[in-house]
């Protein structure tokens, strides 16, 4: 792995490039897509979450059919259509004025994103060697967090004018964004492979340690609503600390997985050493969901000094849950159903973002300490569950297909 922040010249240097562009796009999307549709289109908030949540809801099932097309169809030009339906999919939030046009917009926003998602990792698969994937994931980590922090400080440029047409202008960003995207797609290899494993019926839900294995890792992905979420609330419902401390803890994780991802990543290369990694990762999440219960009944400065300590250990833990997950999806699927097993494993984030308000408002705002103790508990339950699983996973019959994807220029 390279000691670099930039990947290696070719499909990774490609690859990355696609990543930060579109990173900037959504980046602006997200911090000002909840006023664009409450100030501008005029819709309730109560009724944005609802049809952002069918949304998701839907794109959770698309991702794994989506997948399978990318295995059947090739992965690279699979994604290519998605990016575009993705760019088209938030034009359209141009011209939505009303609720069921958003939903139907929003649904396809999801879908086209999490199609997208499975597709990429398959072509990812099929380019990269399979002891480089992990290095060039940490390194699209870092690409994405850069790129979602320069696009919130352009969204932050559009909140600050407040205008409709600065509105209009970060949605027609990110679609130009994807449209980016897909022309940086397109300049890669295409990946060619012969699917000896047909999928019938369940498909993947038929194996089930690999369903253990996304599950356990979707529990891990807790920490993902806990800094947009949970510490706000805590911050302000249970703490001293000033308000403005949640921006700037988000800041220092953004700016710490840009700078430390890659480095975290090197001593992840094959099973052993992900689940070692993803068992310290629940250490230091039970560590960090302690810390920040101290934050609570005490000074400001006080609790400014857990939450700060608390953050620190979070982002530690992110990084290494994230190394270890990643080999881990890659290496238990299939060769030639690389985009299915992806598209399945990626409905973990999906589903954190539905479910995560709930737990954190419960957890954190409704039971304060011995919610922060459950929820490590939690995570550090299921990061040493992950080394069973794993081995239940690779005790099977091999899933490596007859022939390996080959690159086609």
């Amino acid at each position: 792995m390279t000691n670099s922040l930039v990947p290696p010249a070719g499909p990774q240097r490609v690859l990355a490039l696609a990543q930060l562009v579109n990173s900037v796009g959504d980046g602006a999307y997200y911090v000002t897509s909840a006023l664009y549709f409450t100030h501008v289109v005029g819709l309730a908030p109560g009724r944005v979450g609802l049809g952002l949540a069918v949304a998701w809801t839907v794109g959770s099932l698309v991702g794994v059919p989506l997948g399978r097309l990318a295995d059947r169809r090739g992965p690279r030009g699979t994604a290519v259509l998605l990016a575009l339906a993705t760019a088209a999919a938030v034009a359209s939030f141009l011209v939505v004025r009303g609720f069921l046009p958003f939903v139907l917009a929003a649904c396809a926003y999801a879908s086209a994103q999490s199609g997208l998602a499975a597709a990429r990792q398959a072509l990812l698969a099929g380019l990269v060697p399979a002891g480089e994937r992990t290095g060039l994931l940490a390194h699209l980590q870092s690409t994405l967090n850069a790129g979602l922090a320069v696009g919130a400080g352009l969204g932050g440029l559009a909140l600050h004018a407040g205008t409709r047409a600065a509105y209009l202008g970060v949605f027609a960003l990110d679609a130009v964004s994807f449209l980016l995207c897909a022309a940086l797609l397109l300049r890669l290899p295409a990946v060619t492979h012969v699917a000896v494993h047909r999928s019938h019926g369940l498909g993947v839900l038929r194996d089930r340690p690999y369903v253990l294995v996304t599950f356990l890792n979707t529990m891990l992905l807790l920490r993902m609503p806990l800094l947009s979420l949970g510490i706000p609330l805590w911050i302000t419902e249970r703490t001293e600390a000033p308000a403005w401390l949640a921006s700037a803890l988000f800041v220092l994780n953004t700016c710490a997985v840009m700078v430390f991802q890659v480095r975290m990543a090197r001593g992840v290369t094959g099973l052993a050493s992900a689940t070692r990694a993803i068992r310290r990762s629940g250490l230091v999440m039970l560590a960090s969901c302690a810390v920040f219960a101290l934050s609570s009944g005490v000074s400001p400065w006080v609790a400014v000094g857990a939450l700060v300590a608390g953050a620190v250990l979070q982002v530690v833990a992110e990084m290494q849950q994230s190394a270890g997950s990643w080999q881990l999806a890659f290496e238990l699927a299939p060769a030639d159903r690389m985009g299915e097993y992806q598209g399945f494993f990626g409905t973990g984030v999906t589903v954190t973002r539905m479910m995560g308000p709930l737990v954190m408002t419960a957890l954190l705002v409704g039971w304060g300490t011995p919610g922060w103790l459950l929820l490590g508990g939690v995570m550090l339950a299921a990061s040493y569950a992950m080394g069973p699983a794993t081995r239940w996973a690779t005790a099977g019959p091999s899933k490596e297909p007859v022939r390996q994807p080959v690159p086609v220029n």
